[in-house]
């Protein structure tokens, strides 16, 4: 083993090659004995592609060298070694598959603990800002005056909350769901005006009790300050509020009077809001205004940019239209409608969509509906059942007419499963977003199963659908017909555990009328389901 220089490598190179050559370069035995070289790796490929000589080489390094061991033989059409590492002879190398891009991330979702523990989190500071603030003594006006105190910091917050609970924030909806938002929102909001009533009370008997006059000239003395009107204002608007919400007076107003009511609330929170600013819960500093102001303007932020700029945005970028109106019962229609980009919606299925059809009787009404059929392509689908004038409209919708579809939200998709068998529960027209889980839930033959209530085989909606899904993925599928107030309930635990004997190792959805939803959610929890695997969604509007 020789060390060597680049000159001398090149010059032992080129007198093997020679050499080779007066032997007529096809000899078995090389006129010119090997000749064993050392160079470094880089270097001899070097040699190798730009000489374009047929050089045999090898690495062979030996114990304790950094360089390789080289051969050169001139007989390069039969030395073996080069012959397996001829450029001809040495296989292409094997190609790598495409990478297929990743998929857009799963979406946010907020679980109901801890929405719950963040909002009863936030009102621990709020809290303590009032005891802070709180003055201790036994005087009667300084007492009520406290109370007051505390009463108004807690309801300002608790306006905050209902108003974050319906900005449509996607975290929070596709987490939480939009039924036990809106349930929250009803509960809430009727402790946030008892927490505003309370406040105006104690505050009054403060007032009356400082100045030793009676409740009446004490409110027309407090009148005269004008934060007080304006806090005035806002109570009346949000009591306003309050009474058209209440289920005797909601049942007797048009939707459309209930909503414009209801938009009152904000004005009803600006008010409050400027009162706080102006009266005396938020004189323990800058800092504390400045809080409360920014916290505020997060909330206000979050309201216009997911119910106003988002819904404009889709409306821009998918152009929604009309491209069928397909009846599928006597009182069931199924409207087609065509957009672009319809990918970017990420909808799930399970999800629903709160449409605004531009027709000249529809367009002042968002309406709630699901999808029957998962996306496919640049269509999509809902199925709706006439039972109001706006619901009975929609069968005359005619091809062209432009959609607003605002959403996905709702919970009540896959991500809430958590056992490999599952039971599918539907009702009426609530078998819209079951029909699209039945055909879209990851499963073997056997794992899937729909029970479809209805009350009688007329009443069935997309059956034939259902029947061909049940037949190409192996699931069971079952009819449940009969009149509600017959003597056979097909809904009790015994009937349900004789169709699913495994009822109790399954994940159930549920989706139907309220009534039907509530006495199958009380017999699959006689029947062993726990409540945590019963996942159900409910939403009128």
């Amino acid at each position: 083993m020789r060390r060597c220089s680049e000159g001398a490598f090149w010059r032992g190179a080129e007198e093997a090659l020679r050499r080779s050559g007066e032997g007529g370069g096809c000899a078995r035995t090389p006129a010119f004995p090997p000749s064993f070289l050392t160079c470094g790796q880089p270097f001899l490929k070097g040699a190798l592609r730009t000489r374009n000589y047929g050089l045999t080489w090898c690495f062979h390094p030996p114990r304790g060298r950094s360089f390789d061991a080289v051969t050169f033989q001139a007989d390069t059409r039969t030395h073996p070694l080069y012959a397996r590492l001829s450029p001809q002879s040495v296989p292409p190398a094997p190609s790598r598959p495409p990478r297929t891009p990743p998929g857009p991330p799963p979406p946010l979702r907020t679980s109901p603990r801890a929405l719950l523990s963040g909002l009863a989190g936030g009102a621990v500071p709020v809290v303590g800002l009032w005891l802070v603030q709180a003055e201790p003594s036994v005087r009667l006006d300084a007492v009520f005056a406290t109370a007051a105190h505390l009463g108004g910091l807690l309801a300002g917050y608790g306006i905050l909350v209902m108003l974050l609970l319906m900005a449509r924030v996607p975290a929070i909806e596709h987490g939480v769901g939009a039924d036990l938002l809106a349930r929250w929102h009803a509960r809430g909001g009727r402790c946030v005006l008892s927490l505003c009533l309370a406040h105006t009370v104690l505050a009054l008997c403060a007032y009356a009790a400082h100045t030793g006059i009676d409740l009446l000239s004490a409110a027309i003395d407090l009148m005269g300050y004008p934060g007080l009107v304006a806090a005035t204002a806002g109570l009346a608007l949000l009591a306003g509020v309050g009474v058209t919400s209440a289920r005797a007076v909601r049942r007797r107003v048009r939707h459309e009077t209930w909503r414009a009511v209801h938009l009152l609330t904000y004005s009803g929170a600006g008010l409050a809001f400027a009162h706080q600013l102006a009266g005396p819960d938020l004189v323990g500093g800058p800092l504390a205004a400045w809080l409360w102001t920014m916290l505020h303007t997060t909330v206000g932020v979050l309201l216009v940019w997911y119910r106003l700029v988002v819904p404009v945005r889709q409306a821009l970028r998918h152009s929604l239209r009309v491209i069928e109106v397909r009846s599928e019962s006597p009182d069931v229609v199924s409207v087609v409608m065509q957009g672009l980009a319809l990918d970017a919606l990420r909808a799930e299925p399970g999800q629903f969509f709160r449409w605004r059809f531009l027709d000249r009787r529809l367009w002042r009404t968002s309406l709630p509906f699901s999808l029957s059929a998962p996306v496919r392509g640049d269509t999509l689908r809902i199925t709706v059942k006439a039972c109001g004038d706006h619901t009975r409209r929609i069968r005359r919708l005619r091809p062209g007419v432009r959609v607003l579809a605002t959403g996905p939200f709702g919970a009540l998709t896959a991500h809430r499963r958590t056992r490999r068998k599952v039971l599918l529960l539907a009702g009426g027209v609530g078998i819209t977003p079951m029909r699209t889980l039945f055909e879209t839930l990851p499963g073997d033959p056997g794992d899937l199963t729909l029970l479809y209530r209805a009350g009688s085989a007329d009443q069935l909606v997309l059956r034939q659908e259902l029947e061909a899904i049940a037949g190409e993925r192996g699931a069971a599928l079952h009819f449940l017909l009969g009149p509600s107030d017959g003597p056979f309930d097909p809904l009790a635990p015994r009937a349900l555990r004789n169709l699913v004997p495994d009822l109790h190792e399954h994940d159930v959805y549920l989706c139907g009328p309220p009534g039907m939803s509530r006495a199958a959610v009380t017999a699959l929890a006689r029947a062993g389901v726990p409540s945590s695997r019963i996942h159900t969604e409910q939403f009128t509007f």
